[in-house]
């Protein structure tokens, strides 16, 4: 096998032991259980933050997905405190699916049903039965897969709607953060839809789950990917009109290796056809507009590749480690093998803080680390870089 190959197995391995001890040890809540809601930059814990249901359901996946591939016990005790957490304080036991938000202690503080977290719990739900074989807990996950096909999807226009009230109502506010459009659908809760259902279906073999894990791998193939410049429009209206006018490099990226994921764990030899020109159409428009050939990162966003935001923000580097990866396994192009490696090395070089551990949010063009942005809070996780990890380690042992 090729050097250079081995050798990215090998770091990867390293790096994925010091994320995820890096979390054991700083983020335990000893005083409410679960984990602490932030740290900041500077390594200052913050107990007294709100927990996140993203940052809870991707500690979840994360260790669940590093007990499967490892079989490190103390990975499937966070898995089982995670579990445990989640189930217990962000399940809404009166109208379904889950909070958006609680106190330190607990307690619902934003009881909105935001579909992109509830995806994400149906991920983290269903990684861990997948890594365990224990299926008590697939109810659950069955449970969030029905509330959101209940409430969610569109049956007059197709897709998902962005986010609803306690009980299920309309909401004039539906953004998942400060930064999105306030628009009914977009790209991103599509996403992670997807990445949650395919999980699920390697778990429970269900015919409607079959079926709308198929319908949304069309969904993008018909409505939100641009096929002709190989990029994700990101906001939507209720009818799919474009409702913004930027790419992401770091979701084009992503959305390559999770579509063509989505499409093997489904086995519709039709749509992997259908699906595999399409993302390496994306992967070749990542590569052209969104890396800094000058350092091997990725930028953060832009637009026929005129850049409008060139920070390198910690995720699309991971994402694109993959999503590189994945191009060259389809197509034998040494291309995208070197631009995983170079992903990789910009990492090492800039993202990962080798004194604190963990990865900083983000680094200017310039490499400027931004100091005062979360090491840990509800976006700033243990799944975009693990899961990484995890998948190139996987991938290897596999060629």
């Amino acid at each position: 096998m090729d050097k250079k190959i081995v050798t990215l197995k090998e770091e990867t391995t390293q790096e994925l032991s010091n994320i995820l001890n890096f979390w054991a040890k700083n983020t335990i809540d000893e005083t409410n259980g679960g984990f602490i809601g932030a740290i900041d930059g500077d390594g200052t814990k913050h107990p007294e933050a709100e927990k996140g249901a993203v940052l809870n359901a991707r500690i979840l996946w994360s260790y669940s997905a590093a007990y499967r591939i490892t079989k490190n016990e103390e990975y499937l005790k966070l898995a089982k405190r995670a579990l445990e957490y989640n189930i217990k304080h962000f399940f809404d036991r009166k109208n379904g699916g889950s909070y958006w938000m609680l106190t330190p202690e607990g307690k619902p503080s934003n009881t909105r049903k935001q579909i992109y977290a509830i995806a994400f719990l149906i991920y983290g739900i269903s990684e861990y039965v997948r890594a365990t074989g224990d299926e008590k807990p697939l109810s659950y996950a069955q449970d969030l897969f029905i509330a959101i096909e209940r409430y969610s999807f569109d049956k007059q226009n197709n897709g998902y709607i962005e986010a609803l009230s306690e009980d299920w109502q309309t909401l004039e506010d539906m953004r998942l953060s400060d930064k999105d459009a306030n628009s009914p659908k977009s790209m991103n809760t599509h996403l992670h839809i997807l990445e949650a259902y395919a999980c699920l279906y390697r778990v429970w073999k269900d015919v409607e789950l079959e079926q709308q894990l198929k319908n949304l791998i069309e969904v993008f193939l018909d409505k939100i990917i641009d096929q002709q410049h190989g990029f994700f429009n990101l906001f939507f209206s209720m009818d799919w009109k474009h409702e913004s006018q930027i790419n992401s490099y770091g979701h084009d990226i992503e959305g390559s290796w999770l579509l063509w994921e989505a499409a093997e764990v489904l086995g519709d030899q039709q749509v992997l056809q259908r699906v595999k020109p399409v993302i390496l159409k994306m992967a070749e428009q990542a590569l052209r507009d969104g890396i800094d050939h000058e350092d091997g990162g990725m930028m953060n966003d832009g637009l026929f590749g005129k850049i409008e935001d060139s920070d390198k923000h910690w995720w699309p580097q991971a994402e694109s480690v993959i999503g590189f990866f994945n191009a060259w396994q389809l197509s034998n192009d040494e291309k995208f093998l070197q631009a995983s490696i170079n992903s990789w090395n910009f990492i090492k070089s800039y993202i990962i803080d080798h004194q604190k551990g963990e990865w900083f949010w983000r680094v200017s063009r310039t490499h400027q680390v931004y100091t005062q942005e979360q090491k840990t809070g509800p976006w700033k996780c243990p799944y975009h870089n693990s899961r990484m990890c995890m998948e190139i380690i996987e991938r290897i042992n596999s060629l």
